[in-house]
C-alpha cells in the first residue's frame, strides 16, 4: 500500500499544504518545531482514527480555527481509496472513506496499515504493562478485525462490571455480576488466543532481526504472560468465569476488576535478561527496533501487503550499525523518516522540506 498524497488544512501548524510522496523512502527534513512530526501524525490519524500524541483531538486544530482537515490518497493492490478526516471543536471527529461516512472506528482499521516508531516507543520496553498491551492491541486491531471486535466488546463489558462494583452494594453486585462475567469471559477468550498467536509469531521474526543488528549470539524472546494458562477458547472462557467469581469480594473491595486481559503483559528478554527491568538503554532501543521491524514482516505475511512505516526522529537515536540495519530492512516498504538533516548513504529517496510557519 502506498500513501500517494496528503493535504492538510488547519491541522496543527499547517494552514494549508498538499504533499505528494513516492513509493519508497520519503525523507521529511526541517528544523525542530517546523511541523515534521505533525505531518507524520496526520498519516497516523488517517490510518488509526486517533492521534499517537494526544487524547484531546482539539489539540490538532490550528490555533484560532474551528476545524482541521486531513485528506489522504491511498493506493492499494486492488483498489485506490480517499480517506478524509474532519476534526471540529464543536462537532467532534468525522471520518469518510471514498465519500462514505464511517459510523464506527473499526470500519477504518486495516484500510491503511501503519507501523509507527518514535523515541517514545521505548515505553513499550521499559514502562508499565499497559504500554505493551497498547502495542499488541494496535498491531492486531489493524490486521485482524475479529480481534478488534472482541477487544471492543470486552472493554465495554469490563466498564459495565466496574461501574456495577462502584454503584451498588456487595449483595447486589454478587447476584448480578455473573451476567457480565459470562459475556466478558467469552470475549476475553478470543482476545487471549489471538494475543498468544501474535506474540509467538512476532517473537520469531524479531529474534532474527535482533541477531542481525546486535550480533548472531544476541537472541530476543517475547513471551506472552496470559491471565489464563489454558489453550482453547472454551477452556479459557470457563477458567475466567471461575476466576471472576472467586475474585468478586476482592474486586469489590479494590473497586475494580483485577482479573482479565486488561491486566496481561509480555516479557522481553535477551540472554536471559528481562529488558523491562534490567536492560540498558541500548539493549532496550535495539529490542524496540527489532520488534517494529518484525511488525512490518508480520503484516506482510498475514495480508500480502506491506504496511506504511513512519519513523519519527528515530535515526538520531541510533548508532551507524543500527541505522544501516533499519534502512536496509525498509527496502520495499514505503517509509517516512523525519530528521533535521539526512546524511545516510542512500541514493534513491525523495526529500521533502518542511519550513516553519506553514
Amino acid at each position: 500500500m502506498i500513501v500517494e498524497k496528503v493535504t492538510l488544512e488547519n491541522f496543527r501548524n499547517y494552514k494549508k499544504r498538499e504533499i505528494t510522496f513516492r513509493d519508497g523512502l520519503n525523507v521529511i527534513c526541517g528544523l525542530n518545531a517546523a511541523g515534521k512530526t505533525n505531518l507524520m501524525e496526520s498519516i497516523f490519524v488517517a490510518a488509526i482514527g486517533r492521534s499517537p500524541r494526544t487524547k484531546n483531538e482539539k489539540d490538532m486544530i490550528k490555533m484560532g480555527e474551528d476545524r482541521a482537515f486531513i485528506h489522504l490518497d491511498l493506493k492499494k493492490k486492488f483498489r485506490d481509496h480517499k480517506i478524509n478526516v474532519e476534526i471540529s471543536k464543536t462537532e467532534g471527529k468525522k471520518i469518510k472513506v471514498d465519500d462514505a461516512v464511517l459510523t464506527r472506528l473499526g470500519e477504518l482499521l486495516g484500510l491503511l496499515t501503519v507501523v509507527y516508531f518514535s523515541p517514545d516507543e521505548l515505553k513499550m520496553i521499559k514502562e508499565a504493562p499497559q504500554e505493551r498491551r497498547r502495542f499488541i492491541d494496535l498491531s492486531l486491531s489493524q490486521e485482524n478485525k475479529p480481534y478488534y471486535l472482541a477487544l471492543s466488546k470486552y472493554n465495554k463489558i469490563l466498564a459495565q462490571r466496574n461501574k456495577l462494583i462502584k454503584s451498588t452494594d456487595f449483595a447486589e453486585f454478587s447476584t448480578t455480576a455473573f451476567i457480565w462475567e459470562t459475556q466478558m469471559s467469552e470475549a476475553a477468550a478470543e482476545v487471549i488466543v489471538k494475543r498468544r498467536e501474535f506474540i509467538k509469531k512476532i517473537s520469531e521474526i524479531a529474534d532474527s532481526y535482533h541477531r542481525k543488528i546486535a550480533g548472531e549470539k544476541e537472541d530476543l524472546t517475547l513471551f506472552y504472560e496470559p491471565c489464563s494458562d489454558f489453550e482453547t477458547k472454551e477452556e479459557i472462557k470457563k477458567d475466567l468465569e471461575r476466576a471472576l467469581e472467586e475474585n468478586r469480594k476482592k474486586d469489590y473491595e479494590l473497586g475494580y476488576t483485577s482479573v482479565g486481559p486488561h491486566r496481561e503483559d509480555f516479557s522481553i528478554t535477551t540472554g536471559g535478561v528481562d529488558l523491562r527491568k534490567f536492560g540498558s538503554q541500548g539493549q532496550q532501543r535495539t529490542a524496540a527496533l527489532a520488534i517494529k521491524l518484525a511488525e512490518i514482516e508480520y503484516y506482510y505475511k498475514e495480508s500480502g501487503e506491506k504496511p506504511v512505516l513512519l519513523l519519527d526522529d528515530v535515526l538520531s537515536e541510533l548508532d551507524e550499525k543500527r541505522r544501516t540495519a533499519l534502512l536496509k530492512a525498509t527496502e520495499g516498504t514505503q517509509t517516512f523518516i523525519t530528521c533535521t538533516e539526512f546524511t545516510e548513504p542512500v541514493q534513491d529517496y525523495l526529500e521533502i522540506k518542511i519550513q516553519k510557519q506553514e
